[in-house]
């Protein structure tokens, strides 16, 4: 199967220049899918993840670097309390509307997951399904355990220069966003936080994919995310994937396209075409 090809594109939000890039063609009738990304990553951190996406669905894909990660612009000042839902307006709303992107799909690794759930809440009529992986729903001490543990890794300094490679080899950059992760889950305002109030607003299907072993979250949270939100609500499912840690399509990549296939044949119109 050859790998579609790819095109970068710049996205231009209140003053602020984002990097995206496309892989496959855009198709009448089917929707594009768009990947967003988690606390540390970007665009080069999801790999040939998108290429090989796009070649099993037969579907355009799209990511992109969020404000202040990767090759997009950076940014000095602490994410505010509410990122997690700040993130569909403009950010994503702007991807999705210079790229010309008509119904889509989300799909979110971590946080990136809560930021699909919470935008497919606010952009109802043109996000049609929502597929998380490792996405956390509440703030839960195995995943505040986590966030220690990789802060204590980060002291070493060849660990941050190891993260700039993905954020525009710079290292002030890395830091931030390293600084932005930790700071914000460890801050004690921000314990409450949930995607509760987004789950209850979606309708579209969703599947929740998360790993036994991951250790930046139980299993309560696909189970939390797959729960019926609204009454009667029906289309949301959760998938747990044996022996797999926190990042299902680079540890298990076939996995989870087939249940990425596999969920959209089912759910989603336009994707029929999808063998079983």
């Amino acid at each position: 199967m050859n790998a579609p090809q790819s095109c970068r594109f710049e996205v231009k939000v209140e003053g602020v220049t984002l990097q995206a890039c496309l892989w496959g063609e855009r198709k009448p009738g089917r929707p594009a899918l768009v990947l967003m990304h988690q606390s540390l990553g970007g665009l080069a951190l999801w790999r040939d993840f998108p290429a090989q996406l796009s070649a099993r669905t037969g579907c355009a894909v799209v990511a992109y670097d969020r404000y202040g990660f990767g090759a997009s612009d950076a940014r000095n000042d602490r994410l505010p309390s509410d990122f997690v839902a700040a993130e569909a307006r403009p950010w994503l709303a702007a991807v999705l509307q210079q790229l010309e992107l008509g119904a889509v799909v989300l799909l979110g690794h971590s946080v990136g997951g809560g930021m699909a759930i919470s935008a497919a809440s606010q952009l109802p009529d043109q996000v049609v399904a929502v597929i998380t992986e490792s996405a956390q729903a509440f703030v839960e001490e195995q995943t505040l355990q986590g966030i220690r543990a990789a802060r204590n890794s980060f002291a070493d300094p060849a660990q941050v220069l190891r993260l700039a490679k993905y954020h525009g080899n710079d290292v002030r950059k890395a830091q931030w966003v390293l600084d932005a992760w930790i700071d914000t889950w460890l801050d004690p305002g921000f314990a409450g936080w949930s995607l509760d109030a987004a789950l209850a607003r979606v309708h579209c299907p969703v599947l929740a994919l998360h790993g036994d072993l991951d250790e930046f979250g139980s299993l309560a949270h696909p189970q939390r995310i797959a729960r019926v939100g609204v009454e009667g609500q029906q289309g949301r499912e959760c998938l747990v994937l044996s022996r797999c840690g926190h990042v299902p399509h680079r540890e298990q990549p076939e996995q989870v396209l087939q249940a990425v296939c596999d969920f959209l044949r089912r759910r989603v119109e336009g994707c029929s075409h999808l063998s079983g």
